[in-house]
């Protein structure tokens, strides 16, 4: 199982930051600021791939709200095995979530080669 770094400074060509969004695609803070400034984010665009970063959206709502979008991004890495996702803690901050919270969206991903996720998530996962 892969462990995303916690401070990523930059990408190789098939790499993909995976961060929280807004649906307004407001990126203008957190990760989501990272990804903007770093790593292609389009500003207005608050769910998918986007240059080398791949938008999950966690500001509308419940975890309910947020699921769909996770499981459109592992079917997306699962169809786009030739790339390697880092998913941060997406939902952990200015969202305001917990780690119990969003971790059990990713556990589908525990075993897929090309997604890498949070040290916080896996010992939840596995715990």
């Amino acid at each position: 199982m892969n462990v995303t770094p916690e401070l990523i400074e930059e990408l190789k060509l098939n790499e993909v930051f995976v961060f929280g969004s807004n649906l307004a695609g407001r990126h203008n803070g957190g990760a989501a600021r990272t990804a903007r400034k770093k790593f292609g984010a389009i500003q207005g665009q608050g769910v998918g791939l986007q240059g080398q970063s791949y938008a999950i959206p966690t500001m509308h709502g419940g975890v309910e709200d947020i699921q769909p979008y996770v499981d459109e991004f592992i079917s997306f890495a699962k169809n786009n095995n030739n790339l390697h996702f880092y998913v941060t803690k997406i939902g952990c901050g200015i969202a305001g979530f917990k780690i119990d919270e969003i971790a059990p969206l990713f556990s589908k991903c525990i075993d897929m080669n090309n997604v890498s996720l949070p040290i916080e998530f896996i010992n939840y996962i596995k715990s």
